[in-house]
């Protein structure tokens, strides 16, 4: 991965929080901007748009959650949240207005880290893979995937889909033919296990089963162990 062809903005109020995880990034290769509000990183994503954005969520100014609903309304750029609350609202807060992954302070550098390379390494693995055993389409009733532009589409229309959430229902259309457990959905899109971290994909179907609504699909839950699609009249 060419880490140096990629572009991280981080908002932070705290300096000595943004200058560690700006340093930490960018000894990996990564070209990191970091600004002390979101209203900051913001008025630069629209002049010059990163690949990955990292959000505090208590900022002076507008909040990381309202930073990342004005992003979200302009791009599927993947955001990462962080927040120095423990809370399960916060957490449901931050997936449903379309973050892709959130870590609670205090955290590790390297904690950040690999969430930072798991996004990153999903995208690309899935944008360079061209092994010709996978079929790069899959059908499932009316929707149908384009794994060579990336894209989900009900009955030929694209459906606006964060990089997670395609992620998400691409492994779910090519595996329709038995139920995911939330624990394999982890370890292949998010890239990592904990049962901590098993509210990432309730919110993540969440928001899918919302933006499926009136698509003939639904994402049914499998009690006590994951999900599967299912088309509905």
């Amino acid at each position: 991965m060419e880490n140096n062809k990629k572009l991280i903005y981080i908002a932070d109020d705290d300096d000595n929080i943004r200058q560690i995880i700006k340093t930490f990034l960018s000894s990996d290769g990564y070209t990191v901007e970091d600004f002390p509000t979101g209203d900051m990183l913001l008025e630069q994503f629209l002049k010059v748009p990163c690949d990955l954005t990292i959000l505090d969520v208590m900022m002076p100014g507008s909040d990381g959650f309202t930073v990342c609903a004005a992003l979200r309304e302009k791009s599927t750029v993947p955001i990462i949240m962080l927040t120095a609350r423990d809370s399960e609202n916060d957490y449901a807060m931050g997936l449903g207005l379309g973050s892709d992954d959130y870590i609670t302070k205090p955290f590790s550098a390297m904690a950040l880290l690999m969430r930072v390379r798991a996004i990153f390494r999903r995208i690309e693995f899935e944008s360079q893979k061209h092994a010709p055993e996978k079929s790069e389409s899959a059908v499932f009733g009316a929707l149908t995937l384009n794994k060579d532009k990336r894209h989900i589409a009900f009955n030929g229309k694209p459906l606006a889909l964060t990089p997670t959430e395609y992620e998400v229902l691409k492994y779910l259309m090519q595996h329709a033919d038995r139920a995911v457990s939330r624990e394999e959905l982890l370890n292949t899109v998010w890239g990592y296990e904990t049962a901590v971290e098993t509210r990432a994909t309730d919110d993540t179907v969440r928001r899918l089963r919302q933006k499926l609504d009136g698509c003939g699909v639904n994402i049914a839950a499998v009690w006590g162990y994951g999900f599967r699609l299912e088309e509905v009249q």
